[in-house]
């Protein structure tokens, strides 16, 4: 069963981590991000729900005017060829539904075995404040880098840190 945003805040105040929400209309793309909040300052993101072709899902998040090139990711990722996983899957395994990917949803992927590998843009542990979903797309949340690390880490995940900013 999916945590509710509710859920996710209060176990964020038990880890101590402070964190700013704003509402808003339903925001499902990255450009109607970008025309509604106007100067808002910090990192934001975007996340794509990755699935292998022998099974593995991923959850990248990276910085919202990252080019993700999906032919080459799988040599970065050290996965087979990626595509997008289904919404019933995303549903099924982080509680939310495609326009409200976070890396906040890493708290329905708590429960016995992990089954999401969560890879961050390098550059994003460098961000002071990084804004993401709270479990669904009516609000953004803002977050220190560092304490989205410890929320991570309170999940039981690490993050698979990927260099966009390195050739090769």
């Amino acid at each position: 069963m999916s945590l509710s945003p509710e859920d996710l805040f209060a176990f964020l105040d038990e880890l101590k981590i402070s964190t700013t929400t704003v509402t808003h209309p339903p925001l499902h793309t990255v450009e109607e991000s970008k025309a509604l909040r106007g100067d808002l300052p910090g990192a934001h993101i975007k996340n794509l729900f990755l699935k292998d072709k022998k099974g593995r899902l991923f959850l990248l998040t990276c910085l919202e005017n990252r080019t993700v090139d999906m032919k080459s990711l799988h040599k970065t990722l050290d996965s087979a060829r990626l595509s997008f996983g289904k919404p019933d899957l995303l549903w099924e395994t982080l509680g939310v539904r495609p326009g409200a990917v976070t890396p906040f949803s890493l708290i329905n992927d708590r429960e016995n075995e992990k089954k999401v590998t969560f890879a961050l843009d390098a550059s994003l542990k460098e961000s002071d404040v990084i804004h993401a979903h709270p479990l669904h797309n009516e609000a953004t949340t803002a977050i220190s880098s560092d304490d989205l690390m410890k929320f991570i880490a309170a999940c039981g995940h690490s993050a698979l840190m990927v260099d966009f900013d390195t050739p090769g």
